[in-house]
């Protein structure tokens, strides 16, 4: 029972480490991603179509990169040092916005910065996996969550406050200060251990036998790339609260308390989910995400639109964590790593229609039409999953 309970701790020890990582890294990242979209338009003139198609390209590099990452890491093993290399890229990223001098300087930036999370996404969530037992896996991913988004709460309130009180002259001092947490990130990683998984001597390619693989994961993959499809980005939520009457600093501030909720729910609902199954979080999760866009369509008043924002928290502590522990747990050992990529690659081939059609929809019917759109799609999923996940998936 002792060395049980030790293993439990290491394994927990790992666990926060690796969420320090993404706390130090999304420091980083969030102190820049919610300037993009108003950096574009403000500095370069973008329209919400080329925002689109910018958001669009950069996500789908990254997420087309996460099945080749984690199908290397199950068959190399060597999901620390790919990760590694996929958080050093951030400074790279950093480096480049300082000197982008145009809307495709700006382009080639997100790549770099999306290439290096497709490259580190799959390792990171298979080291989370394994320093969990199946009884915990929620929680564990709960806690690597609610890590991960506090480090994206402070970014953005950093982002705010300079923008606050530097103004929009003070976007490259952002870019530039943004550094420092990433080399924090990568300092981390001297405190995480790698646990080496079993390898079968025979190993096929997970395509040849795909009929093989449990119907429900199957299911869920297929409606991953379903939803994505009306799940345009981030940058979108922001253009609505400025499109709404906030000002762009105070856009920031929406975005920083959607990440507070998402990191205050993310413990209790990853343990819930171990508790009641993985189902009913995310059926209700993706029902809440319909609600959500449905109300970024038609909400013109100020305060319903904090109250969607933190709505849209709520929908991102019951699905993120929870839908990695699923896929983890039902994928076969030796295939984690590229289930767990390949469930970001199918969202990442959906991503960049998804956000070009949205800019489109935008710009040719109205701000309310994207998010109509979306939540019309996470309708059509919630009832999928809800027919076809056993209850206690």
């Amino acid at each position: 029972m002792k060395t049980t309970n030790d293993a439990a701790k290491k394994g927990m020890r790992n666990v926060i480490f690796l969420g320090l990582v993404s706390f130090f890294a999304d420091i980083s990242a969030e102190m820049v991603y919610p300037l993009i979209p108003l950096y574009l338009t403000m500095a370069f003139g973008a329209t919400p179509v080329m925002v689109g198609f910018i958001e669009g390209i950069a996500e789908s590099v990254a997420s087309l990169l996460k099945v080749f990452s984690g199908y290397i890491s199950d068959r190399f093993q060597r999901k620390k040092a790919i990760a590694f290399c996929g958080y050093a890229t951030g400074v790279i990223y950093k480096i480049a916005l300082l000197f982008a001098t145009s809307w495709l300087g700006i382009l080639a930036a997100r790549v770099i910065d999306r290439f290096g999370k497709g490259v580190r996404t799959a390792p990171r969530d298979v080291m989370v996996s394994e320093s969990a037992d199946k009884n915990s896996m929620g929680q564990a991913f709960g806690i690597h969550k609610m890590l991960d988004m506090a480090g994206s709460a402070i970014g953005i309130l950093l982002a705010f406050l300079f923008l606050k009180y530097i103004g929009e002259s003070g976007y490259k001092l952002v870019f530039a200060i943004s550094i420092i947490p990433v080399l924090l990130a990568l300092l981390m990683f001297a405190f995480i251990k790698e646990n080496k998984v079993h390898q079968p001597k025979e190993r096929e390619h997970f395509w040849k036998n795909i009929s093989l693989l449990d119907k429900q994961l199957k299911v869920y993959l297929a409606v991953t790339f379903l939803f994505t499809l009306g799940n345009s980005s981030n940058s979108f939520l922001l253009l609505r609260a400025v499109d709404a009457g906030f000002s762009s600093s105070d856009a920031v501030l929406l975005y920083f308390l959607y990440t507070v909720t998402v990191s205050l729910l993310a413990v209790p609902c990853g343990k819930l989910s171990d508790k009641v199954g993985r189902k009913r979080l995310l059926v209700p999760g993706y029902l809440t995400f319909a609600l959500v866009y449905l109300g970024f369509a038609f909400c013109v008043n100020k305060t319903a639109m904090v109250l969607i924002f933190v709505l849209y928290g709520v929908y991102g502590a019951m699905t993120t964590g929870v839908e990695r522990a699923f896929i983890a747990e039902i994928a076969p050992s030796h295939l984690k790593g590229t289930m767990l990529g390949l469930h970001s690659t199918l969202a990442g081939i959906a991503l960049l229609p998804a956000s070009v059609v949205a800019g489109a929809l935008w710009q040719s019917i109205g701000a309310y039409a994207p998010f109509l759109y979306g939540s019309v799609m996470a309708l059509l999923s919630a009832v999928i999953l809800a027919k076809n996940l056993r209850g206690q998936a």
